[in-house]
């Protein structure tokens, strides 16, 4: 798959009803997909990575979240940032800013159904203006194109049942220059209830040229590959399957490629990982603030583990960054004493509740 100058991995599914090579991204979640949980899930096998929503709100970009949010030091690219905001000419300054800082694929925003974004008519709220929606896609392509800097577009399939406009709104941002385009399989309306749908995302790819990719409900390779056959689709997109299960991604790879399922993984494997993850996530955020928000990562991590929800409990009275760390790996090593292998798989079901995010 190409964007731009770039051309993103992917994975050959062969054998398994879908024929042809597939993509993998990690869908941009607000107060998830930092740097380090990025690079965490590309090192497990996601080919794409696209970062918190950054706002387009200029008094803004020099505060401590967006600053954090715009540090791609030491991560891989292609880097992708995504855009959030009302103004056309805002979004392009803020497209301008960003690729200043690094940003080698702008993503807009127009699939957070958050009421805090809806609220200032951003995210999903654009889709309930569809010229506003694509004189803002205009602007971002305009912005981008003379630094060969291509755009990509996140929304949802409507605003509500009754005004699934997913289809009129892509066909108009393929034609301003869109390169390629996500969807999230419900309405702003429905939030994160209910069930995903894929009829409209098959009917976006069926219309358009540039590549498509289905998010929603992807929680595990047979999910994968039902929705790859369902839309036709270039790519998948997983956000909330993610969280706790990074490795969901390479489970997903593999599975299109042989067919089979692979083992779980080790509880030494996830410990690494973990660990690993959180001496990145404390590089960023520093001591106060990283030992709290690395709280919910181990939280996703343990959620589906045996004794996972009275060890999170404990976990989360711990202050500093080192107690953390040791707390985190004698609770693996004990775990690791009696499981080799992960000794349940820890699933989109078992974070329910956890967290809202913009999938």
């Amino acid at each position: 798959m190409n964007l731009g100058p770039f051309e993103l991995p992917n994975v050959a599914g062969v054998g398994v009803a879908v024929a042809r090579p597939v993509g993998l991204f990690v869908a941009p979640m607000a107060g998830v997909t930092d740097r380090p949980f990025r690079v965490l899930c590309r090192r497990l096998g996601a080919h794409h990575a696209v970062s918190e929503m950054v706002t387009s709100r200029r008094e803004l970009w020099t505060s401590l979240k967006t600053s954090r949010r715009a540090d791609h030091a030491g991560e891989p690219g292609p880097v992708a940032v995504q855009i959030a905001g009302v103004d056309p000419a805002e979004m392009a300054d803020a497209a301008r800013y960003n690729v200043d800082r690094g940003a080698q694929i702008v993503d807009i925003n127009m699939g957070c159904p958050a009421k805090k974004v809806c609220n200032a008519w951003a995210g999903s709220a654009l889709m309930r203006d569809e010229d506003l929606a694509v004189r803002i896609v205009e602007a971002v392509v305009a912005a981008c194109a003379p630094r060969g800097v291509p755009v990509t577009l996140k929304m949802r399939t409507g605003w509500c049942a009754r005004h699934r406009n997913a289809l009129a709104i892509a066909r108009r941002a393929e034609a301003a220059g869109v390169a390629l385009l996500a969807i999230h399989g419900r309405t702003r309306e429905q939030g994160y209830g209910g069930s995903a749908e894929y009829e409209t995302i098959a009917a976006v790819k069926a219309a358009l040229r540039i590549p498509v990719v289905a998010n929603g409900d992807i929680d595990s390779p047979a999910k994968a590959r039902d929705v790859l056959v369902r839309t036709g689709a270039d790519a998948l997109m997983i956000g909330r399957a993610a969280l706790g299960r990074p490795w969901i991604f390479g489970d997903i790879a593999h599975f299109l490629a042989t067919g089979t399922l692979r083992p779980p993984p080790t509880v030494a494997q996830v410990r690494s990982w973990l660990v690993a993850h959180l001496h990145d996530h404390y590089a960023l955020y520093g001591e106060h603030t990283g030992v709290r928000s690395a709280r919910k990562h181990i939280g996703w991590a343990v959620a589906a583990l045996p004794g996972g929800e009275a060890f999170r409990q404990r976990m989360n009275r711990i202050e500093t960054c080192d107690a953390q760390l040791r707390a985190v790996g004698d609770w693996f090593d004990e775990l690791a004493a009696r499981h080799h292998l992960l000794p349940l798989h820890a699933t989109a079901a078992a974070n329910d509740g956890l967290a809202e995010r913009c999938a």
